[in-house]
């Protein structure tokens, strides 16, 4: 029997970040529905933010999808994640910066005040009944260690799942079976998150996915945030031969024509350099 692997995509939050893709709120909702009717098991719709037509869109897919889950991004702020409760989501994604890098230089804080903002997240989520998963960001730069002695805190609040975030897309297949193996042994759900940057997203994401992660996140046509994520169409396609997916199919033209008709500065959306 093959083993179950849960599919998150992200084209409406990571895959809006590719250079000059701005998704409208409808174009968000129809993006969702598709999603939902293939048989997607959760769908990131994007940030929450109340300056932004956010409550509405989300409100909407929450109100019209049939199957995934549906899951809201916050930064790792109390306040925010209170503001993404409200809207009464599946589920939030907490992103929470874990690299010394990100941690000292760009956020200038500490890994205690990370500890301690991330408790603090976690509780307000739990007030609020909404379950989280909190992503660990640029988790291929830091230091194992930390890792799982957060992970063991956050369990112990009743966190079942974590993201593990290539952010900058440096893993290779060889490291990223590795950290599997190094963070399956805290029993915690690993969910993984590829950037493309030296086009190992796919690949790093069937490897992860044999060493033992529950959950693998990518987009349509793999766009995204520089160089971009994992393309769910090859992904799908590659590891269904293995792995028990639940997406009924991914009709890649129906996914090019909904692209294409989404704004880029204007102007209809050119996938042909996704293909």
């Amino acid at each position: 029997m093959k083993r179950r692997i849960k599919i998150v995509d992200t084209t409406l939050r990571d895959g809006e970040q590719c250079p000059g893709i701005v998704f409208s709120p409808e174009d968000k909702i129809k993006l969702a529905l598709f999603l939902d009717s293939i048989g997607i098991d959760e769908i990131e719709a994007g940030i929450y933010d109340t300056g932004t037509e956010g409550i509405h869109y989300i409100a909407r897919i929450m109100k019209e999808k049939r199957h995934a889950d549906i899951s809201v991004w916050s930064r790792l702020n109390a306040k925010n994640v209170e503001e993404a409760a409200r809207q009464k989501p599946d589920l939030i994604h907490v992103g929470t910066p874990v690299s010394y890098t990100q941690i000292y230089t760009k956020i200038g804080k500490n890994k205690k005040w990370i500890e301690n903002t991330l408790m603090e997240c976690i509780q307000v989520a739990k007030d609020y009944n909404i379950p989280i998963t909190v992503g660990l960001e640029d988790s291929s730069r830091a230091d194992v260690a930390f890792l799982i002695s957060l992970i063991r805190q956050i369990r112990k609040k009743g966190v079942e799942v974590i993201r593990l975030a290539d952010t900058v897309g440096v893993l290779f297949p060889r490291r990223a079976r590795e950290m599997i193996q190094e963070i399956r042994q805290t029993g915690i759900q690993v969910e993984v998150h590829e950037h493309n940057d030296f086009g190992m997203a796919v690949a790093n994401s069937m490897v992860m996915a044999l060493a033992g992660a529950d959950m693998v996140d990518g987009t349509l046509l793999g766009i995204g945030e520089r160089a971009g994520n994992c393309n769910l169409y090859e992904f799908v396609h590659g590891a269904g031969r293995k792995f028990d997916l639940g997406v009924t199919s991914l009709d890649i033209k129906k996914a090019e024509e909904l692209l294409r008709g989404m704004s880029k500065g204007g102007e209809a959306y050119d996938t042909s350099d996704k293909l």
